[in-house]
């Protein structure tokens, strides 16, 4: 590919800003311009629409299975995880971290001299760098040699056992539909006038920005909101809920909150932006907060207020698939859509927007759409995490979601000032909590707030999936000191639980008799 076809095609595609070695990288990897489109199989055992971390999963699964695979895509490979989310973010935030640990150094006793400071060009620059390595593991290449036919193009159903992508027909037995999302768009008067940052957009920055509005408090705005505070960026956060996090228990997003003061964020909540306007030294957002209005003038808008589905110019009318613009594509159970032939998987059709759950539709959808299983989505452990730092994971029931079925509990709650480990750590600002069935060890669910709490979480999924009680984790050795400790802490809390009153007594005279 010359120098003039890379920069076309990565212009192509706006989220791939600047045109250093490094996105053109990315580009030839996940996008090349030059890319010959291959001989359309007679009949493919499964055509994959969307190269996200769903389409590629289950395209490359199925190939390994044996399966005639093709897979289909407009933009980039890899979708949003590697171009504009989960990849690019957590490079940002591992830097806002270090940036973080060299102002607190003195805290450790460790003297860093004055005007130590973040460089956000040398930031982003090892963002693009990282991103690039990775888009290896995503790239056509690598997919055609797992034997994959890839079409680089617009994917059109003309019908149920058809699609059309670059003047190519592509007759399937089995289709699966992972289109993913993409960033929601407020229709706040003026906004898109005076130009506002997506996820889409914000890691194609070269220079930070000195005034940043972040629109939205869930996991995206909190993280970015976060990082950029960290970097030397005023950053205010504004919402319309009270409450940042809102999935999350009250008292799990309150600690949150103060981390976010501490690093500089200046929350603005219960507020909503009524109108947007260009000034002369910025943008202009028109606030109002229980009735008083005021102005925040900045240079720069972050979105962040949620994800709409791809399910526009897919032809799914003529494929018999139904859907909905703000849930997607309707699917059951087994994740196959009202067309019998066509399944879906990942953003598109969930409302849990993670990558880690498009890997996991994507596997159901392989053993379903072709090896006629019955697996249910439904019943799936699904963990996540918020990646600010600290880290707020969680799995299974909230309190007040088992209090909406009927089902009484028992919390078990952690302290992270009583695990040595995040003590001399100084990472005490945290807590584990632990819910189970009333009267029993059962695990129901988990909140975790700890700066490896989405590492951590995974010891509590694999509980609920096995079905392992506290009592395991009480028994379970874990090494000292390390924060994962805390769980077998909570086994211990339930452990001491069943030593009521009458037990103990029973005990105590027990042991006399065996003096």
């Amino acid at each position: 590919m010359t120098r003039t076809q890379e920069a076309r095609s990565a212009l192509e595609l706006p989220q791939v800003q600047p045109l250093d070695e490094h996105n053109r990288e990315l580009v030839e990897n996940v996008h090349p311009s030059d890319w010959p489109a291959p001989e359309p199989a007679r009949r493919y055992n499964l055509v994959v629409v969307g190269a996200g971390t769903a389409g590629l999963v289950t395209a490359a699964g199925a190939a390994g299975l044996g399966a005639r695979v093709a897979l289909v895509e407009r933009d980039l490979l890899g979708g949003d995880c590697l171009n504009v989310g989960c990849v690019p973010s957590k490079a940002l935030i591992r830097c806002a971290r270090a940036a973080v640990e060299v102002r607190d150094a003195a805290d450790f006793g460790v003297r860093v001299p004055d005007g130590a400071r973040p460089d956000f060009g040398l930031v982003m620059e090892r963002m693009r760098k990282l991103r690039a390595r990775i888009s290896h593991h995503d790239s056509a290449a690598r997919f055609r040699e797992l034997g994959v036919d890839v079409f680089l193009g617009e994917g059109r159903f003309t019908g149920p056992d058809a699609l059309e992508v670059g003047g190519r027909r592509l007759r399937f037995a089995r289709a699966c539909i992972a289109t993913g999302a993409r960033a929601a768009h407020p229709s706040t008067p003026g906004l898109a006038e005076v130009g506002f940052l997506t996820n889409e957009t914000v890691f194609s920055l070269t220079e930070l920005p000195r005034r940043l509005a972040v629109l939205g408090g869930g996991p995206i705005g909190c993280e970015l909101a976060q990082a950029f505070a960290r970097f030397g960026c005023e950053v205010h956060l504004i919402q319309r809920p009270a409450q940042i996090l809102e999935r999350e228990d009250r008292d799990a997003a309150e600690r949150i909150e103060r981390a976010l003061q501490r690093d500089g964020v200046r929350l603005v909540v219960a507020t909503s932006v009524a109108r947007a306007r260009r000034a002369a030294g910025g943008k202009v957002l028109e606030l109002e907060s229980r009735g008083v209005p005021r102005e925040l003038e900045v240079d720069e808008v972050l979105v962040g207020v949620g994800r709409a589905p791809n399910v526009q110019g897919l032809g799914l009318e003529a494929a018999g698939v139904e859907y909905d613009e703000r849930d997607g594509v309707e699917v059951d159970e087994r994740l196959r859509t009202t067309s019998s032939r066509i399944f879906a998987a990942g953003d598109v059709c969930t409302r849990y927007k993670f990558t880690h759950m498009a890997d996991a539709l994507a596997r159901i959808v392989i053993r379903n759409a072709l090896f006629f299983g019955r697996e249910k989505a439904s019943e799936l452990v699904v963990p996540w995490c918020t990646f600010t730092d600290p880290e707020i994971a969680h799995v299974g029931l909230y309190p007040r979601e088992a209090q909406e079925q009927g089902r009484a509990i028992d919390t078990y709650t952690v302290e992270l000032s009583e695990v040595d480990r995040a003590v001399l750590d100084g990472e005490e600002e945290g807590f584990l909590k632990v819910h189970t069935e009333q009267g029993g060890e059962r695990i129901l669910g988990a909140t975790l707030v700890s700066r490896h709490a989405g590492e951590t979480i995974s010891e509590l999924t694999l509980a609920i999936v096995a079905g392992a009680g506290l009592s395991t984790l009480s028994r379970t050795i874990h090494p000292y000191p390390t924060q994962a400790e805390a769980l077998r802490k909570a086994g211990d809390l339930y452990q001491r639980s069943r030593l009521t009153p009458r037990v103990a007594r029973w005990m105590r005279r027990f042991l006399a008799w065996r003096r």
